[in-house]
């Protein structure tokens, strides 16, 4: 919320406004895993992916897809950014094919 201490009136249209970029992130991968361990749905991962790093936590908590938005405002080119990021990752790490990133969270 941000209130006009002029006018003492809510400087957003919907009073209160919301939250999004990457200070949820670590909440939205949280809710993409425990969503992940209780459904057999594709998933799509969304809230806070500025990077590559940002959109593979998603991938490997269980996301088969991710969503970038305020990100694309900031650099255009984010989303060319951030399939090239998780090429290189999955050559990188001998991963032949995306499906198996999904939900490979390594817990040990």
């Amino acid at each position: 919320m941000a209130i006009d201490v002029e006018t003492r009136k809510p400087k957003l249209g919907n009073v209160t406004g919301g939250l999004s970029g990457p200070a949820i992130r670590p909440i939205a991968v949280r809710m993409v895993r425990q969503t992940f361990q209780k459904v057999n749905l594709p998933l799509i991962g969304v809230g806070g992916i500025m990077t590559p790093e940002d959109a593979l936590e998603f991938i490997l908590a269980g996301a088969s897809a991710v969503a970038i938005g305020t990100a694309n405002f900031i650099d255009p080119k984010t989303m060319i950014k951030v399939k090239e990021g998780i090429k290189g990752y999955l050559q990188r790490n001998n991963i032949r094919e995306f499906k198996d990133l999904i939900g490979s969270l390594n817990l040990d």
